[in-house]
């Protein structure tokens, strides 16, 4: 009879330890998930809200990859997508490196890392992507004392469109996110893509899968 009464006791013993286990285990996961959840709104809500002004010179913090950027603006680093174009995927952990995506994510590095930009959003679309990056016309400063150097959309001589010369170049494609909505300079790029796939520059003339 006591043999039992001990068997039955350390069963019980185990099933509340198994249940405080799986308890615990629920918390941390919803905990983890809250956190997660209120950093990506958070974080989104920045890009979503902080005040953008085209007239204004913003410092590079940082340069992802060929088409992503992260611009310090009103105290945040803003991740920011360039509106419009898309380059090859180079640090996506879910894809591997596309051809050319090297190249392009070098070639932004180069003209962007350590400098300034005027960024100006599209009128009437979407602020942000999916992803809660910035969507935006990033143009490089090359003389930071004019303050109309955005004056032509394919550049000034005191300042560079990113967004077009990477299409010009050959180190990305014209890239629509939204079908039904147009972007502000959907036309000039997809006349720079032409041209530049006609001519086989950058990735059109090294890729097979053009």
């Amino acid at each position: 009879m006591l043999r039992k009464f001990k068997k039955i006791t350390i069963i019980f013993v185990l099933c509340v330890l198994v249940s405080s286990v799986v308890v615990v285990m629920m918390i941390g996961n919803k905990y983890k998930n809250t956190l997660q959840s209120n950093t990506r709104k958070k974080f989104t809500s920045w890009a979503l809200t902080v005040p953008i002004d085209s007239e204004k010179l913003y410092p590079v913090a940082e340069v992802v990859d060929g088409d992503t950027l992260k611009i310090h603006i009103a105290g945040h680093d803003i991740t920011t997508r360039l509106l419009g174009v898309n380059t090859p995927e180079v640090v996506d952990p879910r894809k591997p490196v596309e051809c050319y995506g090297k190249e392009a994510s070098e070639a932004s590095k180069r003209l962007l890392t350590g400098k300034n930009v005027f960024v100006a959003i599209n009128p009437n679309y979407e602020r942000t992507d999916k992803f809660g990056r910035l969507l935006a016309y990033v143009w490089l400063a090359l003389n930071p004392h004019n303050s109309d150097a955005r004056a032509l959309s394919s550049g000034t001589t005191s300042s560079l469109f990113v967004n077009n010369y990477l299409i010009k170049e050959g180190f990305g494609r014209e890239y629509t996110f939204n079908v039904k909505n147009p972007y502000q300079y959907q036309k000039l790029f997809k006349e720079e893509e032409s041209v530049a796939k006609k001519l086989g520059k950058g990735l059109w003339g090294s890729c097979k899968d053009n």
